[in-house]
């Protein structure tokens, strides 16, 4: 166990510098840079051994190494470090980077990487100031985000740089995280006597989202705040007093609002009910719009289940009306009424194709005039136009008259062997049968 004198001096240091910071390569070099980026064969190792390192763009998760990534750039290139971040940096900040990062490379030789954090917080006018320096190579940069750069980055940089996507870290590896963050001497709290529960170490591995700042920052808080002296027994009660409310990385206007109602709409699709309640749950947890939810479920009853079920849409829009008349949390029980009973329903997107290749045909092709018989014949003079010959369908025995419709043969309306489109089949073909033209011998 650490002496009391140890102890002190080591607690001053961690009030400086955090323990997630100090445990920053630990985090790159065995989880996210040799797995995923720094390992043998690697693009990014290749770059630095042909000392080739350009501009690139970090995008990913909070807490999954992006800045480490950028400090382990900076000395594997050998470059001076600089740090802005696009929320509190502006202008004026840059400039003055640039201008310092063109003396040094043409005084010293050395090269300055610029990593600046949430790139995408710079508008449009502020990103284009970095192109010259990038297009000219007086700075590397690194940009990190956490949204997708393809939506909120200039065209310009994008085609500068090269894109690297970071995931979230695993259980697995955040549990190996947290005990070496609790037995590093060097880094870590090690000179503490601390007593790590399993029930503790999953708790954070779960409870993190696979964010190593948050996990490792409930560790240090749960540690401090213990008093530091004899055996410190980390236990899941402590672990969950030194951690916020579990994280919910939902954001309704960015990458996670699409990626879950794809999700959504996908597993709906491919009739997995479980998983469909679990993307309707992540989104319900983290503030969606419910009305988008609605509007988004009718669309999917029509283009993904279509004549299979026609009840489906019935059910939809009484879903989203129920929606509007009874409001949160209650309507919650609607929508799971409803994306349970879309997705185990039989599936078909013949309504969907049928207006599509309709469209395409109408806007491709030569357009089909309206066959005189079926032109408006209600005012005076439609009959000296020629506006003659319809033949009114229910005044035939079966309410079907043989008789041109569109004039070219097309077939738009394909109906799958699902559902009650199986019955719609049966129908077509008889209905064929009594549109072909009889013969007299």
């Amino acid at each position: 166990m650490a002496s009391l004198f140890e102890q002190d001096e080591l607690a001053n240091r961690r009030s400086v510098e955090p323990l997630a910071v100090r445990m920053r390569p630990q985090v790159l070099e065995e989880f996210v840079g040799q797995e995923h980026f720094l390992g043998e064969g690697k693009l990014l190792r290749r770059l630095l051994l042909a000392d080739r390192l350009g501009s690139v763009i970090f995008h990913g998760p909070p807490g999954t190494g992006k800045t480490t990534l950028a400090y382990i750039l900076a000395r594997s290139s050998r470059s001076v470090f600089r740090q802005l971040s696009a929320v509190s940096d502006g202008v004026k900040q840059l400039r003055e980077i640039l201008s310092e990062a063109e003396n040094r490379l043409s005084v010293n030789k050395q090269k300055t990487l610029l990593f600046i954090d949430e790139i995408h917080r710079f508008n449009k006018t502020q990103q284009d100031v970095l192109l010259p320096e990038v297009e000219n190579g007086i700075v590397v940069l690194v940009g990190a985000t956490t949204e997708n750069p393809y939506f909120t980055i200039n065209n310009a940089l994008l085609s500068r740089s090269r894109i690297f996507q970071f995931e979230v870290l695993n259980h697995d590896q955040i549990k190996k995280l947290v005990r070496r963050a609790a037995t590093d001497r060097e880094r870590g709290l090690g000179m503490y006597d601390i007593k790590l529960h399993e029930d503790a170490v999953d708790f954070l591995a779960e409870v993190s989202e696979g964010d190593a700042r948050r996990a490792i920052g409930a560790l240090e808080v749960g540690v401090l705040s213990s008093g530091g002296v004899g055996m410190i027994e980390f236990t899941r009660e402590l672990a969950s007093e030194s951690v916020q409310k579990k994280l919910m990385l939902y954001d309704r206007d960015g990458d996670t609002h699409y990626d879950t109602i794809s999700a959504l709409i996908k597993s709906i699709r491919g009739s997995d009910p479980d998983a469909a309640i679990y993307w309707l749950a992540r989104m319900l947890v983290g503030g969606e719009d419910i009305r988008f939810l609605a509007r988004r479920l009718v669309i999917l009853a029509s283009e993904d289940v279509g004549n299979a079920d026609p009840t489906a849409l019935q059910l939809a829009v009484a879903a989203a009306q129920a929606c509007e008349v009874v409001g949160l949390p209650e309507c919650q029980l609607n929508l799971s009424q409803l994306v349970i009973y879309l997705a185990c329903a039989p599936k078909s997107n013949s309504a969907t194709n049928a207006i599509y290749e309709a469209k395409k045909d109408v806007e491709t092709n030569r357009v089909i005039p309206v066959p005189r018989h079926l032109r408006d014949a209600h005012y005076k003079g439609s009959e000296a136009m020629g506006h003659v010959g319809y033949v009114y369908a229910h005044d035939s025995r079966d309410g079907i008259v043989s008789q041109e419709y569109l004039g070219v043969e097309r077939n738009y309306y394909r109906p799958t062997d699902r559902g009650f489109e199986i019955e719609l089949t049966k129908r077509l073909e008889w209905i064929k049968q009594q549109l072909k033209p009889t013969t007299n011998d």
